[in-house]
């Protein structure tokens, strides 16, 4: 199945900042989270990808066409929510969405209006005076009613409450399991949309690629070990993080192996929540590249 976006060797600087080098990969059916500490460059490399950005190097195609070029006809398979949203202010709902609507030929009425209601969003009202929730909740109805192939969405739940997380993400796994050949890349620090949105986890520190991971599979490979007694002095295989009485492996075979061949018992084991997961992820490319430094 041939990828919806393929990103190849892609640098970009700005200012003392660099990003990449970024190889990445979106594949059809899969939901994929752009995961980082402020300042990464998720946002820059989302900018990229919808050609708001143009790379020192490498490239981006979406859709089988290069980004930058004078063929913009891959913008209609992709719906782009963006962290804010500019020169909407004077507007209303009811006025944005007939704008909007207007660019894309697959508009999806009934999802807008769905989505309107569950949200209980206000087309009356101008967009400049809504709250920051309540612009987030008609701009994520204004983008998933496009009904693109793509969405793209850079943190699509911040200053909203609760209940519309909950609704924002239900709606989101129901609209993937309508086509398979749908795909949603989604920037955030929301721990919970990651959790349960994610098929796949791009993890950037700083401008630099960590990895590309399977969710599931990272937080299969990553356990905490209680022990009896303290710890041993010598480093434990697989070990990433140790406190007196407990460690935190990324490699369970080998750290069995170990402990099971030097008679060291554990009277318990646990799964590694995803946030702690993200943050061994982040301070070990941080320490990286202060050795390098």
């Amino acid at each position: 199945m041939k990828p919806i976006v393929e990103i190849t060797q892609f640098r970009k600087t700005l200012d003392d900042f660099q990003l990449g080098p970024i190889n990445l990969m979106i594949e059809p059916g899969t939901i994929t989270a752009l995961v980082g500490n402020n300042g990464s460059g998720k946002s820059t490399l989302i900018k990229s990808m919808m050609g708001l950005v143009k790379s020192n190097q490498g490239t981006i195609k979406m859709f089988d066409q290069f980004v930058h070029q004078r063929d913009e006809g891959w913008k209609k398979e992709v719906a782009y929510q963006p962290q804010t949203t500019i020169g909407s202010d004077a507007f209303t709902g009811k006025a944005l969405k007939d704008l909007v609507s207007h660019f894309y030929p697959n508009w999806d009425e009934d999802l807008f209006t769905k989505v309107v209601q569950l949200l209980d969003i206000h087309l009356n009202k101008r967009f400049g005076k809504l709250s920051q929730g309540s612009q987030q909740k008609l701009n994520f109805a204004l983008t998933i009613a496009r009904n693109a192939p793509l969405l793209i969405l850079d943190e699509p739940t911040a200053h909203i409450d609760l209940l519309s997380k909950k609704i924002i993400i239900d709606l989101l796994v129901d609209w993937m399991e309508e086509d398979e050949q749908r795909a949603i890349i989604i920037s955030s620090h929301q721990i919970e949309d990651i959790r349960k949105l994610s098929d796949y986890i791009y993890v950037l520190n700083n401008g630099h690629p960590v990895g590309h991971f399977e969710k599931e599979s990272l937080t299969e490979s990553y356990q905490r070990y209680f022990l009896h007694n303290p710890l041993p002095e010598t480093t434990i295989p697989g070990e990433v993080s140790r406190e007196r009485h407990s460690f935190i492996s990324e490699h369970p075979e080998e750290t069995e192996h170990f402990l099971k061949k030097n008679g060291v018992e554990w009277s318990s084991q646990t799964n590694v929540e995803l946030e702690e997961i993200m943050t061994i992820l982040l301070m070990k490319r941080t320490a990286t590249t202060k050795e390098k430094g």
